[in-house]
Formats: structure tokens, sequence, C-alpha cells
């Protein structure tokens, strides 16, 4: 019998971020349904479209399996659903979460919010929907050994404001050095000398910034397509990438709470 898992991430980057430290468990992407371990079938959204809208993108997790587990890793698309996406999957009539050997979250900390307090957001909204069934570990990054195991960890390393892409460049430091030099001198030179219109780069500041980086590097890799698939394709998340201190931490954390 498998150990079931379930990771409720912000978005699709996450998501493939996740997937990229989970797979030297030897854990594989299902594609086909009928391969999917049943445990985690209920997953799989039935009602189109979601909610009525049609707009809104179909939330179907990412699932993956081994011999010995079987884990889903859901966007919630933005923070503010994250507690819910949890509670609306953790009814018995989807997920028996007692069944479950981990349940965790990937957070940023990319707001004027301090990572602590982001933390303790999540601890209180999540105790507070659950009626005390769930409640997290005291620190950030750590688990609450359990039946389920829970935890949650703030990116990029539970202490500093940051997202994913801080981990990002961390790697492509290694990996790709000489693209991330150009990338940086390319949205310098755009932030300074394009002619952009302030409203234009409103978004292009802090943790913005970083993202237009690793933007611009992932197009050159996968032309037109996005950075969530050139964290899939190429090495940002491969060999001595895992040994960076910061990202090891992130995958200790997921294997602990799955107990890989």
């Amino acid at each position: 019998m498998r150990k079931y898992g379930y990771l409720v991430v912000e978005g699709p980057h996450d998501v493939e971020f996740a997937y990229r430290l989970l797979s030297p468990s030897g854990l594989k992407r299902v594609q086909h349904q009928k391969e999917l371990e049943p445990f985690l079938s209920p997953l799989i959204p039935r009602e189109y479209p979601p909610k009525g809208d049609l707009q809104k993108r179909m939330s179907t997790p990412l699932f993956l399996q081994n011999d010995t587990h079987a884990i889903a890793i859901h966007s919630a698309v933005g923070d503010s659903q994250l507690v819910n996406v949890i509670m609306d999957n953790m009814d018995g009539e989807v997920l028996e979460f007692k069944k479950m050997v981990g349940i965790g979250i990937f957070l940023d900390s990319d707001s004027q919010t301090s990572p602590q307090n982001r933390y303790d957001e999540i601890k209180t909204s999540l105790a507070e929907k659950s009626s005390q069934l769930f409640i997290l570990p005291d620190d950030a990054g750590t688990i609450k050994k359990g039946q389920p195991n829970l935890g949650a960890f703030v990116l990029p390393d539970n202490q500093t404001s940051g997202t994913l892409e801080d981990l990002l460049l961390e790697s492509a430091e290694q990996k790709y050095p000489y693209l991330l030099k150009i990338a940086k001198n390319y949205v310098s030179d755009a932030k300074h000398n394009a002619g952009l219109k302030s409203s234009e780069l409103k978004e292009l500041k802090n943790a913005g910034e970083n993202k237009a980086i690793i933007g611009a590097m992932a197009t050159i890799m996968r032309p037109g397509k996005s950075v969530q698939v050139s964290i899939q394709d190429n090495d940002w998340l491969k060999g001595k990438a895992l040994e960076i201190e910061n990202i090891k931490a992130v995958q200790t954390f997921l294997k602990t709470l799955f107990e890989l």
C-alpha cells in the first residue's frame, strides 16, 4: 500500500519546483487516469466550467507516484486560496486525511508582511477553518509529526522576504552564469532605457524584477513557453543545483513531510 501525500502551492511554477525536488526519490508524473492511485482520484475535477466560470482554468493537480508513494501537488492559483483548497479537499467525501502521510503548503513572502507573519496567518486560518484539526508547528519549515504530518514552507528560506525566483537565481549562478548576466543586463536596460511608461514598469521592482530575469532566461531556453516548462525541461533543479543549501532545505522538508 502506498503512502499518500498532498501539497498545496501558490502557482504552476511552484508545482514544477516541487516536482523537480521530489523526482530524485523516484516519483514520476502520472499521465493517464487509469494509472492513478484510486485514493487520489477524487482530486480530479468533475465539473466544467469550474463553478460556472468560463474564464477559470481547471484546477487539476500534478500527480506523482512510485512504488511506495502517491503524491498530489495542487496549485491554489494565488496565496489567498491556499487554505481553502486544502479544506475543500480534506472533506471525508474527497480525501480521508487520516489515511495520509503528509499535508503541506508552499507559500511566498514577497509582500510587505514578514515571512513569520505570513506563516502565522496561514497557521491561524488553517486551524480556524479546520476546527483545530490541522494545527501547523510553531516554526515555518518544520514538520509536526502525526497522522498526517503537517508543515508549511515559506519560500525562499522561511526567514527572508522573497519568492521561488530567489532560489532559481541561486541555481542560475551555478548552472547558467553567463545567461544570468545577460538577462540581468537586459532587464536593467529595459527598465531604464526602453522608454516605457511608469504604469508599464510598476511591477518591475523587488520580486517583479527577479521574475523578469528568470522569465528572460526561460524564454531563451524555451521560446514561447512558460517558466514552468523551463523548470520542467531544463537544468535549473538538477544535479549539483540540489546541493545548494536553500534548495536542499526545501527538498529535505518535502522528504520529511512525506517520509520519503
